[in-house]
């Protein structure tokens, strides 16, 4: 199935487990702040807005959520960081969709945080959703259940930076467009059997890099 415009997303986004009117009320807000927040910082492409938005935005983080592991039990079982998050894609819809998870939001930009940060206070988060504005090499060395990120570096770097975010039960979540393929044989042969790439719900040339528990 492909999700190609917002009546199909919003027909995708219902089948998820625990999904309500109070939810796509919540993703309505976040579409409409993000809406209004692009005309004066570029958060995402100004093609995307619209009956796009939905399919490339909403959709393409929403699709981690049935790949996710449940939260795990002990520390750092609850916990899912999304590195180089700018508007909160995909960590934030993640947020809005499944509360099981305590959500981590790490952006080095000023401008891109203080959405962050509004998005997060008028979407009733503040409970479960960081903000955190800095670098991922900043942050203390602490495990992740899952580690997600949709457009912050090519695959080996991003595994080198945030390793200290992970242990053997953390699994990596990475929509990676059309280079997926080509990413994942960037890798060394080792770890390359511990990661696959599931094809996107959103395009049909992009595929999302999954993986857990490199040693």
């Amino acid at each position: 199935m492909m999700v190609e415009n917002e009546a199909e997303a919003r027909a995708w986004v219902a089948t998820l487990p625990g999904v309500s009117r109070e939810t796509f009320d919540a993703l309505d807000r976040y579409v409409a702040l993000l809406t209004a927040a692009n005309a004066t910082q570029n958060l995402v492409a100004a093609s995307t807005l619209g009956e796009a938005l939905w399919a490339r935005h909403i959709v393409d983080s929403a699709q981690l959520v049935p790949l996710a592991p449940a939260p795990g039990k002990g520390k750092g079982g609850a916990l899912w960081v999304d590195l180089g998050s700018g508007p909160g894609l995909p960590g934030l819809i993640v947020a809005i969709l499944d509360p099981r998870w305590s959500m981590r939001l790490v952006e080095s930009r000023r401008l891109r945080c203080e959405f962050l940060r509004h998005a997060v206070q008028m979407l009733g988060l503040a409970s479960r959703v960081e903000v955190l504005e800095c670098k991922v090499e900043a942050l203390p060395r602490q495990p992740h259940r899952v580690i997600s990120a949709r457009a912050f570096a090519p695959l080996p770097k991003l595994l080198r930076v945030a390793d200290h975010l992970a242990d053997k039960n953390t699994h990596y979540l990475l929509p990676k467009g059309k280079n997926a393929v080509n990413e994942l044989s960037t890798l060394p042969r080792a770890w390359q059997t511990m990661f696959h790439v599931e094809p996107s719900l959103t395009d049909p040339q992009a595929g999302l890099i999954i993986g857990k528990g490199l040693d």
